[in-house]
């Protein structure tokens, strides 16, 4: 093998670990938050507005830390989008709507799985 070769396939194999490495760390953040979230919506079915806030804005500190890595790392529109509904789940905790509140908490932890699942390392997100 020439020498050439080697420095290119050396950063395409440094590439390819980050890139597993990556979905891995942003499998686990998003692991995190849905058991947050899970956590959310038990205190809001037991009717504890004052708890169920204070866990949901814990759950929001938490995302709002990986900002910066998760706009590197991620599409925008995937990481906005789960930051817009962690605002309407704070805008629904403050009018203590349970049904709305609910469906909320649910779709971002859809969201949080759809942003985890679009990092995995399958054929069809590397195609």
């Amino acid at each position: 093998m020439r020498k050439g070769y080697l420095p290119p396939i050396l950063i395409l194999c440094a590439l390819m670990v980050f890139g597993l490495w990556n979905s891995k760390r942003v499998a686990a953040l998003a692991a995190q938050w849905q058991a947050q979230l899970q956590t959310v919506g038990t205190i809001a079915q037991s009717g504890n507005w004052t708890e169920t806030k204070e866990a949901l804005l814990q759950s929001y500190a938490d995302w709002s830390v990986h900002q910066t890595y998760l706009h590197v790392t991620l599409r925008h529109d995937t990481v906005d989008d789960a930051e817009a509904m962690y605002r309407r789940a704070m805008a629904f905790a403050d009018t203590e709507e349970i049904t709305e509140f609910q469906a909320e908490i649910s779709d971002l932890r859809d969201q949080l799985r759809l942003m985890s699942d679009t990092e995995q390392p399958w054929l069809e997100n590397i195609f």
